[in-house]
């Protein structure tokens, strides 16, 4: 039997739900992406994965590397590309900011958290942003 899982990001509760074969297994809280880089709407795929992932801020250009001070945490689920930026699941190392509207319209997730939604997905797998 084959497995379909399925992440759906509710933008109003901040929380991603975690659906196997259309059960729901399990939610994590997230935080948004704030005012003027609100987390886009639709229907999207996982399309990258990352295990201790580089940060680029989005509008100056410096580079984190891997490590505690890194933005992204641990992992890094990429989900929505306009060719130059990137939106996706990620840790954090600013856990207060979960459950907020905080990121550049990224996922963030505690790092136990997106540690182990990074498990259960892989390339292909389909995300549903819902407001």
């Amino acid at each position: 039997m084959q497995v379909n899982l399925q992440l759906v990001i509710k933008l109003n509760e901040r929380r991603v739900y975690v659906y196997r074969n259309q059960q729901l297994q399990t939610s994590y809280p997230i935080a948004v992406g704030r005012e003027g880089w609100e987390t886009p709407v639709g229907q999207y795929q996982v399309i990258q994965m990352i295990t201790r992932p580089t940060w680029e801020h989005p509008l100056t250009g410096e580079i984190i590397p891997p490590g505690p001070d890194n933005p992204l945490g641990q992992r890094w689920i990429g989900f929505w590309t306009d060719g130059k930026n990137y939106i996706g699941f990620h840790g954090t190392p600013n856990t207060e900011t979960v459950g907020q509207a905080a990121s550049h319209g990224c996922i963030r997730m505690f790092n136990q958290d997106v540690l182990a939604l990074f498990e259960m997905v892989k390339i292909g797998t389909p995300v549903i942003v819902e407001p």
